[in-house]
């Protein structure tokens, strides 16, 4: 990632949502899912995600907005979210695959205004060391079966494909993990000075230019 990505990334603020983000949230992964399945990929719902699918997610305090624009003068329209729990899905992970210990990765997009500055790499770095400030050992996630260009952006940040789960009625399926130790990735490491278990703001670890 160059010095450039990274500062467009410092000048952005990730927090926990909270119930008056839901409207722009949803915006956000409806785009990404018009644009991903405008491409063929059915890694999500093509009209997005209900309101229902979301609020847990906010209520629980697990899902992040990384803040960007405003939409005009009233909602602020997250440049990103992501989403960072325990939660393994049972019909991905199983038992020998020791769920416990990971925190796994959901609904992570970025806006298409914001694409192309490694914000998503980014967040990924930030979910590893959360992962790491938790004690636990390995960050996750599981991404469509079909979409070899998403699987090989995550095996660039890091990631290692454990195994493809083919259910019929899913089209996600293909699951990834990387260690929560960030010195065993392609990139540098930390990008960030600080992580805490309790931590809600990036704190970078490199100076403006």
């Amino acid at each position: 990632m160059s010095p450039h990505t990274l500062q467009q990334a410092r000048s952005l603020t990730l927090r926990t949502a909270t119930p008056a983000d839901l409207p722009g949230v949803l915006g956000l992964l409806a785009d990404a899912a018009g644009w991903l399945n405008g491409r063929g990929i059915r890694q999500w719902p093509a009209a997005g995600f209900p309101a229902a699918r979301i609020e847990p997610l906010i209520d629980a305090g697990t899902l992040f907005v990384l803040d960007g624009a405003e939409d005009g003068g009233r909602n602020v329209v997250p440049a990103a979210t992501l989403a960072l729990d325990g939660h393994a899905d049972p019909e991905f992970w199983t038992p020998a695959d020791h769920p416990e210990s990971a925190l796994y990765v959901h609904k992570l997009a970025v806006g298409r205004t914001f694409a192309g500055r490694g914000l998503g790499e980014t967040l990924l770095d930030w979910a590893a060391l959360r992962v790491a400030a938790a004690g636990l050992g390995w960050l996750r996630l599981d991404c469509s079966k079909d979409n070899p260009a998403l699987q090989g952006y995550y095996r660039r940040v890091g990631f290692r494909h454990v195994r493809t789960v083919d259910l019929p009625h899913r089209a996600s399926g293909a699951l990834f993990q990387r260690p929560a130790d960030l010195t065993g990735t392609a990139g540098p490491a930390p990008r960030w000075s600080r992580v805490a278990a309790e931590a809600q703001v990036l704190q970078p670890s490199y100076s403006p230019a």
